[in-house]
């Protein structure tokens, strides 16, 4: 049935927090409640009919309570299936009751351990029957509405209040399900967190099933494992299995390449998560040769990626350069056989992704979740802060360094031309000592920074850098802004005719 309307409820909670208006509108409605214990008696006491639970089993409370709803005539009321005959015969034959919505709390294990009990009072306070009728109630949301929190008593008012018979939808109770299943997941997670003191156990909870071995870890003196489905973003072509490190470079090769999807052929390599070469040319051939270009040194033993098909004429230059994972969305045939000589490349097709919004990583002992950064600066945000104003081909190339340095370790600086990276200065503790790297790195490989832009991942607190990157070459800057001393900077740039552009966006990443 998608609509139902509420005809009887069975009520267990520890806390009666807010149950008194509830309690009373369903009983306006004519719903038949069923309750236990403590609560059996807070409705009674409010002159509001009750059917006591051990009414419908015949079985009092026993073991002190441990033991009050966790009975068949309980779980098949529960459980029963309306289009299922059969269930409805079972449930006549046995004189079960069937319940329309099942309002429950759990015991409050996390407050319990926070107030610094004993350890058996804590272990009394791990719910057995309340999450049983949550997750029963929750699968069975084609029949019933399972509230399963005090925080959803308003929510569950104001369907009551909708109708003059107390209709939920479908759509509803799949909703409050959802509800149900976190509260459970959660509660699961503390008594978990609490049980797991002392004992060589991951904190983060998930799913063994979910879970692949790595060769090993960081180094190879500590063990690995990666919680996820390669076969739902790649098609493994030929190589061996990915390394954890491996992991780290085709996740940073992935995001920093999703920039560019929309774009001219781009070829990117990347080491320790860093792009060391990028380019966007006519031709990915051409891509990649500007892109190893940029530091051919650290190229060896990289991770290759691209934002079109391998080519034969690509593929001939890259079997040339010892590399450890290629990835592309799709490869011609000509090129796969001169690749698939490389026995030792891993090859991976890349599928259509999409990623989750949120992203964690461990900290101390929990976790830190945050929004992923799907800001891309964009031109018609940009704004001019200088009297110059930034060339068309300028501002391609501030785009193409922001997109960069977005994906690039902080402290970090990234200096382009063409479309093409001339190097960039990462992780570093300083931003002048970012921008003295990149230049440095630039000038062994000879390229020419004459005209190059300059990308920041934050703003300038004094104007040392700009000078510095004035005296390399560069002619552009792209930016957050947001300095105090913001005017320091411009000043010096409309001293020496350089252009520089405030994006207003921040983009670390530690």
């Amino acid at each position: 049935m998608i609509n139902k309307k509420i005809t009887s409820a069975l009520i267990s909670v520890f806390d009666k927090t807010g149950l008194e208006p509830v309690v009373k509108k369903l009983n306006e409605l004519g719903v038949i409640i069923y309750s236990t214990g403590g609560t059996e008696k807070y409705i009674s006491d409010l002159g509001i009919p009750v059917v006591p639970v051990e009414k419908v089993t015949s079985y009092p409370s026993i073991l002190g309570g441990r033991v009050k709803t966790l009975h068949p005539k309980v779980f098949g009321g529960i459980l029963h299936r309306g289009d299922f005959g059969k269930d409805r015969e079972e449930l006549d034959k046995y004189d079960i009751p069937t319940f329309d919505l099942v309002l429950v709390d759990l015991y409050p294990f996390e407050k319990t351990v926070a107030s610094g009990a004993t350890h058996s009072d804590i272990i009394e306070k791990i719910d057995i029957g309340g999450i049983s009728l949550i997750r029963a109630a929750a699968k069975n949301f084609n029949e019933i509405l399972c509230v399963p929190s005090v925080n959803d008593y308003d929510q569950l008012l104001d369907l009551l209040n909708a109708s003059d018979e107390g209709m939920s939808t479908l759509e509803q109770r799949k909703s409050f399900a959802a509800k149900a299943f976190h509260v459970s997941s959660h509660y699961d997670s503390a008594i978990f967190n609490f049980m797991n003191e002392g004992v060589d156990l991951p904190y983060f909870k998930y799913s063994s099933e979910g879970v692949s071995p790595l060769r090993y870890g960081e180094n190879p003196h500590q063990n690995g494992q990666f919680v996820g489905d390669l076969s739902a973003l790649f098609h493994q072509i030929q190589g061996k299995q990915l390394s954890y490190n491996n992991l780290l470079d085709t996740d940073a090769a992935v995001q920093l390449m999703s920039e560019f999807q929309k774009d001219d052929p781009t070829f990117a390599i990347l080491k320790h998560n860093n792009a060391c070469g990028i380019a966007t040319r006519a031709s990915l051939s051409e891509a990649y040769t500007d892109a190893l270009e940029g530091d051919p040194v650290s190229a060896f033993g990289g991770v290759l990626i691209s934002n079109k098909a391998i080519d034969a004429k690509t593929a001939h230059k890259i079997a040339q350069l010892f590399c450890e994972v290629l990835i592309a969305p799709a490869f011609e045939p000509e090129a796969l056989k001169l690749l698939e000589k490389k026995k030792n490349l891993i090859i991976l097709k890349q599928k259509p992704t999409n990623f989750p919004n949120q992203m964690l990583r461990t900290c101390l002992n929990g976790l830190l979740i945050q929004d992923r950064d799907l800001k891309t600066d964009s031109e018609d945000e940009f704004e001019t802060a200088t009297k110059v104003s930034p060339t068309s081909s300028q501002i391609k190339d501030l785009i193409f360094a922001s997109k960069i340095c977005k994906h690039t370790k902080s402290n970090t600086i990234v200096l382009a031309k063409n479309q093409q990276l001339c190097a960039s200065g990462t992780g570093q503790t300083s931003r002048v000592d970012a921008l003295r790297q990149a230049i440095h790195k630039a000038q062994s490989f000879k390229m020419n920074l004459d005209g190059a832009v300059m990308a920041s991942d934050a703003f300038f607190p004094f104007p040392d850098c700009v000078e510095i990157a004035y005296n390399a070459g560069v002619q552009a800057i792209i930016q957050p802004g947001g300095s105090v001393k913001d005017n320091l900077s411009i000043d010096y740039c409309n001293s020496k005719k350089i252009a520089m552009i405030f994006t207003g966006t921040r983009h670390f990443k530690h």
